[in-house]
């Protein structure tokens, strides 16, 4: 499956925290800080922009895929 091209970043931090475990934990300015303690200790950043760009949103979710233990299919999946 492709990158979705018109990803918002509230909508990335809004799938994560609901499927992915993570919670939001600090904001100043645009980057979200989310973090996450399963299955083990982990700290993402989001941009909080209208659009995400492609580099970016990429290494989100191979971050996330890594973590998790997932393939990165099924993290695009979620964004759905």
């Amino acid at each position: 499956m492709k990158v979705p091209r018109d990803l918002i970043g509230a909508q990335l931090v809004k799938v994560l925290c609901r499927d992915g475990a993570y919670r939001k934990v600090h904001q100043e300015g645009s980057p979200v800080r989310l973090t996450t303690e399963h299955p083990s200790h982990q700290r993402l950043s989001v941009p909080n922009h209208e659009t995400l760009r492609l580099g970016t949103l990429n290494a989100i979710v191979r971050a996330v895929a890594a973590h998790k233990g997932v393939d990165r299919q099924s993290v695009l999946n979620s964004l759905r």
